[in-house]
């Protein structure tokens, strides 16, 4: 085997085709002549090649054609191709070392038409060779970085690193340098571990806080030909406290007027610092004049001074206060006291401004006391207040009526005495709290607010009475002696050295043979039984007078009445019932008799009920007999009518003729009990002549007539009722032949024109007629 390696590699810098050729041989023991060489070729290409030639040849091949070369392993249909003829092998494809490194590849030769190997399989590998084609990365890049201002001169900051692709093995394309190209003279990088570092010391974030340098990382060792990349590293100086606290003025002045509440702000102020968060932070104080009427306190959020008032102001008696106000840094790092004090004072004049203040008590809360029999128009106290101001303005007083709604004090408007308007009642209300008003004379919009409590002391003036209702009950088999009902009082009254009640009864029933009192002297008296024997049937209730007698000066006494009720008890003294015996029957009388007469009287009064109800079924008529009452009633019958001459069955009228005059106030289905007093025109002209009308109209209009009868006529039932009304038309050219109008004895019908209709008419105009005929 004989092999050729033919490649073209343009050169990037100098624009070269250089040409190489590589002939590697490799002869294993030939054991016999022409036997198969199984070679073992290992190639080293450069990276990035393409159009790269490798021809393989086998001895059996003579060129006839009858030889077949075939390539197998990576690559061999994506990158490697060879011709079959020939076994010029080809790399359609360039190569990148960083993708793959190595390429395995086979080739052998077979028959072309049997594809029958001719020789052995020969392995061979392609090594692609590295060059500088990547330049240095930055994977972490951009950075950002922070260091304390005022550090000292190479102080670390962070350290950058980047990656190169080539091969590190194979020269110098993976070994980098790194250099600064943008931050200096205030950072440095280390070139061959890439710290970066401060190149001056003391660096001011108050002068500049934030740099941005440029990195750069240079593979061949930094050599010229070699390739780069840069990154950025953005550095923030961070602070520290190395900056005092400093007033921007040396002197304040605030005005404030006289009148301003107590905790409200007078001022605020504010010491500047360079630095920043907690570095910042301010401490205020005050050091002279007024530490006791104004405090100083700091705004979080703001580091102000904030002065706030702690006492009232008085324009008469102090009218500026000098204050010195001394700010401190709170967080002050030791390792910058060397720089300087880190506090500063100014100085702050509050100026009092006189303002028109309402007058004031001389004292706020005023306690007084009245005795409750204290008669109207006495004085009770006093009170004072005066006008604050330089102009000391006379003072007009009033009670605020919203606390003494029913007046029973009045105050004078300019002694301020107070006193009462009305007889007061230490049981109704025995503190009254009192709210006076100050007003200034020349200005009533000025006024001032006092407080007055005034005590009622009580008089002994209510007499004392039972405590509760008593029940008092009282056995039947009581004994004399024996207590059935223990009594107590109370009293309105609260005297100073407290309550002491007398009892007993009064000299009227103070001789009674029943009941006694016993006066326990503890406030309480006991009811006392002076007999036994009490029985029910006797007497049920007794009224017991008992007076009670307070310990006032003037005593004062109550008779109040004890109710005793006589009981049936039991063995243990517990009341079964009470109240009057109930009435009982003869001996004679068993309880068999009781109750065979009981039940004699429930039994009458069952039948009594039954023939009551009874009753009132047949009186209530049935609803279908209610539901009938309509004039909708079917008659029926045998017989046949009487004729002509038979009026009793029906009411013929209804069958009249239409032309008739009729009384429109006569109902055709009820016979009405009392006469009518609409009136109706009676005048034939004033009624419709029907047969001169279409038929249609005509039963339209008759209808709407009975309609009219109806609807005016008092008589007529609330509920509708049915007319039926034999009408025929006048479609006939004789008009109506019924002789049913005969019965009316308003009709001047003339039957006259019957004669001349003809002999089938003859008799009719006989009937009717004036008794003359044309046939006679």
């Amino acid at each position: 085997w004989t092999s050729g390696i033919l490649f073209y590699k343009q050169c990037a810098r100098c624009s070269l085709i250089i040409c190489f050729g590589v002939c590697l041989f490799s002869t294993m023991f030939l054991p016999r002549k022409n036997s198969p060489i199984l070679l073992n070729i290992s190639f080293l290409l450069t990276d990035i090649i393409s159009g790269l030639q490798l021809q393989l040849h086998s001895d059996v091949d003579k060129g006839d054609g009858k030889v077949k070369y075939v390539l197998s392993g990576e690559g061999s249909t994506s990158i490697f191709t060879i011709d079959e003829n020939t076994g010029d092998i080809h790399a359609t494809k360039r190569l990148d070392r960083e993708e793959q490194a190595y390429y395995t590849l086979q080739a052998q030769a077979v028959d072309r038409l049997t594809n029958i190997p001719v020789e052995p399989r020969s392995e061979f590998v392609v090594k692609v060779q590295d060059i500088n084609d990547n330049e240095p990365k930055f994977l972490d890049g951009p950075y950002m970085a922070g260091v304390p201002e005022m550090s000292a001169l190479g102080t670390t900051v962070v350290q950058v690193a980047a990656t190169d692709a080539d091969d590190p093995t194979y020269g110098n394309s993976a070994r980098v340098v790194y250099s600064i190209i943008s931050g200096q003279p205030y950072f440095s990088v280390d070139p061959k571990t890439g710290v970066v570092r401060t190149a001056l010391p003391n660096m001011d974030r108050e002068v500049k806080d934030q740099y941005v340098l440029v990195i750069q990382a240079k593979d061949m060792v930094g050599q010229m030909g070699g390739l780069s990349g840069t990154t950025s590293v953005t550095v923030t100086l961070t602070d520290v406290n190395d900056n005092p606290p400093r007033f921007s003025r040396k002197n304040y002045q605030y005005m404030v007027p006289e009148s301003l509440p107590v905790a409200s702000v007078v001022a605020r102020v504010k010491a500047l610092d360079n630095d920043i968060g907690p570095n910042a932070e301010m401490e205020y104080r005050i050091m002279e004049d007024g530490p006791g009427v104004f405090n100083i306190t700091t705004d979080e959020d703001t580091q102000e001074g904030i002065i706030i008032l702690q006492k009232p102001l008085d324009f008469e008696s102090k009218n500026s206060f000098n204050l010195r106000i001394e700010a401190t840094n709170r967080n002050i790092d030791p390792a910058f006291v060397h720089l300087g004090s880190f506090s500063d004072t100014t100085s702050v004049k509050v100026t009092v401004e006189d303002v028109n203040e309402p007058p004031v008590f001389s004292t706020q809360l005023s306690k007084m006391v009245v005795s409750e029999d204290a008669r109207v128009g006495i004085s009770i106290g006093r009170v004072s207040a005066h006008d604050p101001d330089s102009s000391n303005s006379a003072i007009r007083y009033s009670i605020d009526r919203n606390t003494d709604l029913e007046r029973f004090f009045n105050v004078d408007a300019l002694s301020g005495v107070i006193s009462t308007a009305k007889p007061l009642d230490r049981e109704v209300n025995s503190v009254h709290n009192l709210t006076i008003l100050a007003m200034e004379s020349h200005d009533p919009t000025q006024v001032g607010k006092g407080f007055a409590v005034i005590t009622v002391l009580d008089i002994n003036d209510n007499p004392p009475v039972f405590a509760i209702e008593y029940e008092t009950l009282l056995c039947e088999n009581a004994s004399p002696g024996q207590v059935i009902q223990t009594i107590s009082a109370v009293d309105k009254d609260e005297p100073p050295s407290g309550h002491r009640f007398y009892f007993a009864l009064p000299l009227s029933v103070a001789g009674n043979s029943n009941f006694t009192l016993r006066d326990n002297k503890d406030n309480t008296a006991s009811i006392v039984t002076k007999r036994g024997g009490f029985r029910r049937r006797e007497q049920v209730l007794y009224r017991l007078p008992v007076l009670i007698v307070d310990s006032g000066s003037p005593a004062l006494s109550s008779t109040n009445t004890l109710s005793v009720s006589v009981c049936d008890c039991d063995s243990d003294g517990v009341a079964q019932s009470c109240g009057a015996v109930a009435y009982t029957l003869p001996a004679g009388l068993s309880t068999g008799a009781l109750v065979a007469i009981l039940g004699c009287i429930i039994t009458l009064l069952v039948m009594v009920l039954l023939i009551v109800s009874m009753r009132r079924r047949k009186k209530e008529p049935l609803i279908l007999e209610e539901e009938r009452d309509v004039r909708e009633n079917i008659v029926r019958y045998d017989d046949e009518g009487g004729g002509e001459e038979d009026t009793e069955a029906f009411d013929m009228v209804a069958l009249r003729n239409l032309n008739v005059i009729r009384d429109p106030k006569v109902r055709r289905d009820v016979t009405p009990d009392t006469p009518t007093f609409f009136p109706y025109p009676r005048s034939s002209s004033s009624l419709p002549v029907y047969k001169t009308l279409p038929d249609n109209v005509v039963f339209r209009e008759f209808i709407w007539d009975r309609l009219k009868d109806a609807d005016v006529d008092p008589s007529a039932p609330p509920y509708d009722s049915l007319q039926t009304y034999a009408f025929e038309g006048n479609g006939s050219v004789a008009e109506s032949l019924s002789s049913l109008e005969s019965l009316s004895t308003d009709s001047e019908q003339n039957y006259d024109y019957l004669s001349n209709w003809g002999p089938r008419f003859k008799k009719l105009a006989d009937l009717y007629g004036d008794g003359k005929s044309v046939f006679s």
